[in-house]
């Protein structure tokens, strides 16, 4: 288990490493398209983090009731 969770780990780094590379650049370029693509890019680099956070917790209270339930059947 410690392993899928430092693969995802590290999955997330290189996403989020990648998104802030893309935002860079985006705001370096100057055509039309690259604005839309900045917003898009500032939008993941801000959304991305909380989604994975809420995804987080959710799996730890699932997690916590599934131990809880196990606890009261034996």
């Amino acid at each position: 288990m410690k392993k899928i969770k430092r693969i995802l780990a590290i999955t997330g780094v290189v996403i989020l490493v990648g998104l802030y590379v893309s935002t860079l650049v985006f705001a370096l370029i100057g055509s039309e398209l690259s604005t839309n693509l900045l917003k898009a890019s500032v939008a993941c680099t801000i959304l991305l983090p909380i989604i994975l956070y809420g995804y987080m917790l959710l799996y730890k209270l699932s997690k916590k009731n599934e131990e809880n339930k196990d606890a009261s059947d034996k």
